[in-house]
């Protein structure tokens, strides 16, 4: 929820932007109540930094910051805030993980950009060929997209190790897409990897926090702002928005190609199916 997305660019914030942000978590609710002469003083700052504050985030200013931040609050589910414990019961990590999961995507439904999408799609639809760079748990969510993409009939690539993906990128020219995926935006190699794609005439759509070092060097940002929590017995539910954002890809993708290609699609898929009736058959 926005919430995340203000915790993580705490770093990133103006010393009084900052004090803005931290009024705003600790009475999150209040906040949504008070006008913005209000919130000014209790940031103890002045009201055009409260407007920079918002501006900085991504907003026009106070009033559609406020709004959004009242949508995200009514819509945020009990237990996204609640640390996993040794103490807790099978059923108390359910409503915790779930719904933590669920608010992560809910948050995405709301703030993802469809002109980005749309650009992106732009592009891959042009595109000769497509890779997808991730490393760690991005490098998974590349190789999800790369099973999802290939059936696109466009060759498709994932590579997670960084001197692999660096002599690939090297290799791109005008006329090629890479998806650089990263739930963090400051990974040294890939940057690397960005940048030589870009110089070789590539579009790069990129799949990462907003005001990071990878999407500055983007064709086509898809932000992707979220808390990230170093609890290890916390799940990373950021992963879940990415894969979901790949599938939102993939599919326009296949209904921006037209009915033909959709045809494929489907014989492809009828062809994977005969595979596993015979291959059943033969354990059998």
């Amino acid at each position: 929820m926005l919430l995340d997305s203000i915790r993580t660019q705490l770093d990133s914030l103006s010393k009084s932007e900052r004090k803005v942000a931290l009024a705003v978590l600790d009475h999150p609710t209040q906040t949504v109540n008070q006008n913005i002469t209000a919130l000014a003083k209790s940031a103890q700052v002045s009201e055009p930094t409260v407007v920079r504050f918002c501006r900085t985030l991504g907003y026009d200013g106070w009033h559609e910051f406020k709004l959004k931040l009242a949508q995200g609050l009514a819509l945020a589910l009990p237990g996204l805030n609640e640390q996993p414990t040794q103490d807790d019961l099978a059923a108390d990590l359910v409503n915790k993980i779930c719904s933590r999961s669920i608010n992560t995507l809910l948050d995405l439904r709301n703030n993802l950009d469809p002109e980005a999408i749309q650009k992106a799609l732009d592009i891959l639809s042009k595109a000769n060929k497509i890779e997808f760079y991730g490393q760690g748990t991005s490098g998974i969510v590349a190789a999800d997209a790369q099973h999802k993409f290939f059936r696109s009939g466009v060759p498709t690539v994932a590579y997670a190790d960084p001197h692999i993906h660096s002599i690939a990128a090297a290799l791109l020219r005008t006329g090629d897409a890479l998806v650089a995926i990263s739930q963090r935006g400051n990974s040294p190699s890939l940057v690397r990897s960005v940048k030589l794609a870009r110089r070789g005439g590539a579009e790069v759509i990129v799949l990462a926090p907003s005001g990071t070092p990878l999407a500055e060097l983007a064709t086509v940002l898809i932000p992707i702002d979220l808390i990230f929590n170093i609890d290890p017995y916390t799940p990373i539910s950021a992963r879940l928005a990415y894969l979901v954002v790949i599938d939102v890809l993939a599919v326009g993708l296949a209904l921006q190609r037209g009915p033909e290609f959709r045809k494929k699609m489907q014989n492809a898929q009828k062809a994977l199916q005969e595979f596993d009736l015979q291959f059943d058959s033969f354990i059998g």
